[in-house]
């Protein structure tokens, strides 16, 4: 065999590694041959098997999203629920019982989680650790919806940590509008079997492309039993684990009911402190602050722990939630990670509003530094993963990165350009996303992706999954009384009639 392909990138900004942090560089080259970067530094006009010329452009090491949405966009329908509405949005108890069923099958299923992947390689994700919700499965995720993801992401040629989600509980309302867990222990049981067998599966690929991990569910739908399984697998593997928890009052609630223990008490009486773990959210725990919010000593845990916090900024923004603060969190030692968990999964943009949201809180303009938060984007997420070869542009490291345009008029003028491109872009500028060496986006374009069919089909879906909130809610409202528009929605009947005959409805949602 001869060597790689040798591909040399050119561009106004480059954002290299000098082996501490990051560091811009002005008119400089990127050069990879194969999966690997071979140099990093100001221009170099080599003769190469391609040439691309981006001009006015910054290309910055992959992004890392380690919460990243592999679902359709549930939070149009349920991050603005009213008191009255909310609890049809969770299972019922009678649902629960006798008529727990998957709104899709295994292929649409699969479809759903290729189109989310699609959305991240545009938004600039290299790396993921996708998160789907159970809500509209009959349990959780099976074993079968973490290879088809797999498959998905080795054709799509995304970098992803991939496992099937699995719980011995589900969060329902009660009839009497109260908030619990109902069980079945032999599904959590089955669950983590097909964990188990999709480890031992990742684990025979060669490509390196895809990589497994843990992903159970959240906390308070976790037995003890399946807590303590869940840190005795992840040893014997040695994966990441990702447990979402330390994210509202009522888990606080419920775990003081049942052990008297706070989430990081039974964490740490479980193992799972002992692993290689990352807890999305964290914007709930034991301080009297004005927020309810962790601790000073649960932050020295998590920091002594080496647990990754998975901060998601735009999804805490918009469920009422923030992390209190950021500057505490990393001041304190905690790693701080970065998620998208909703759409769209534009970590730029959660790079801006988590800034904005600490510099309230904190109430000085330099709190929520964008370099720190840049840094859980990329180096801090690599090393949540324990991979010192993603994240940062030096020679060596894998050849993942994206570069994105600075010269739209809409972006308005440049100063540094991360910062430009943080405040007054987004990942939509995107002008090209490299993988392990293949241009996985070019222009815009997926290449081998018919993308309005794509959404299309997901539209086609999406109102699928949102007529089947119906049956799940104990009133059994219809979707438009539990989803009512933003105004009354009018609506003419069929073209062509005159405008005397035209019909007109409007659509209250009652």
């Amino acid at each position: 065999m001869g060597s790689p392909a040798t591909t040399a990138v050119h561009a106004r900004f480059v954002l290299g590694f000098d082996g501490g942090d990051h560091v811009l560089l002005e008119d400089a080259s990127v050069i990879y041959g194969g999966s690997v970067l071979e140099y990093v530094g100001p221009r170099r006009d080599v003769v190469a098997d391609r040439v691309v010329e981006l001009g006015e452009a910054l290309v910055i090491p992959g992004l890392i999203d380690l919460d990243a949405v592999a679902d359709i966009d549930h939070a149009l329908l349920d991050s603005w629920a009213s008191a009255r509405s909310a609890p049809g949005l969770q299972w019922s108890e009678d649902y629960f019982g006798s008529r727990r069923t998957d709104v899709f099958d295994q292929e649409e299923r699969t479809f759903i989680r290729r189109y989310a992947l699609a959305q991240l390689l545009l938004h600039g994700i290299t790396t993921c650790l996708p998160i789907a919700s159970e809500v509209h499965s009959a349990w959780a995720e099976t074993y079968d919806d973490a290879i088809g993801l797999a498959e998905s992401a080795r054709e799509l040629g995304i970098r992803a940590y991939v496992g099937p989600s699995y719980r011995s509980g589900v969060n329902v309302s009660r009839a009497d509008g109260t908030r619990d867990v109902l069980w079945n222990h032999d599904l959590g049981r089955a669950g983590l079997d097909d964990a188990a067998r999709f480890l031992a599966t990742v684990g025979n690929t060669p490509d390196g492309l895809v990589r497994g991990a843990l992903v159970p569910c959240r906390i308070e739908t976790m037995s003890f039993e399946l807590l303590e399984s869940t840190a005795q697998l992840a040893r014997e593997y040695d994966v990441p684990v990702r447990l979402h928890c330390m994210q509202s009052e009522l888990e606080l609630e419920l775990l003081r009911r049942w052990y008297d223990e706070t989430p990081l008490e039974l964490l740490d009486r479980s193992g799972l402190l002992g692993c290689r773990l990352l807890v999305p959210h964290a914007t709930y725990g034991s301080s009297d602050r004005d927020r309810r919010s962790p601790s000073d000593d649960e932050l020295a845990a998590l920091a002594r722990a080496g647990v990754s916090v998975v901060h998601c900024p735009s999804t805490s923004l918009r469920y009422g939630m923030v992390l209190d603060t950021f500057d505490r969190f990393t001041a304190a030692g905690v790693t701080v990670t970065l998620g998208s968990d909703s759409f769209p999964p534009d970590l730029l943009r959660a790079m801006d509003e988590g800034s904005c949201l600490a510099k309230v809180l904190e109430r000085r303009l330099d709190a929520g530094d964008l370099a720190t938060y840049f840094r859980a984007g990329t180096l801090h997420a690599a090393s949540a993963l324990g991979r010192d070869d993603l994240g940062r542009l030096e020679p060596g490291a894998q050849a993942d990165f994206v570069a994105l345009r600075l010269d739209d008029f809409r972006l308005g003028v440049v100063d540094d350009p991360l910062r430009t491109v943080v405040m007054s872009g987004s990942s939509r500028d995107l002008a090209l996303s490299v993988i392990a060496g293949r241009t996985v986006v070019e222009n815009g374009r997926l290449p081998g992706a018919d993308l309005p069919a794509m959404k299309a089909r997901a539209q086609s879906l999406f109102a699928r999954m949102r007529a089947a909130y119906s049956s799940r809610d104990a009133s059994r409202r219809g979707a438009d009384a539990l989803f009512p528009p933003v105004f009354p929605r009018i609506r003419h009947a069929a073209a062509g009639r005159s405008s005397t005959a035209r019909q007109v409805h409007h659509e209250l949602g009652e």
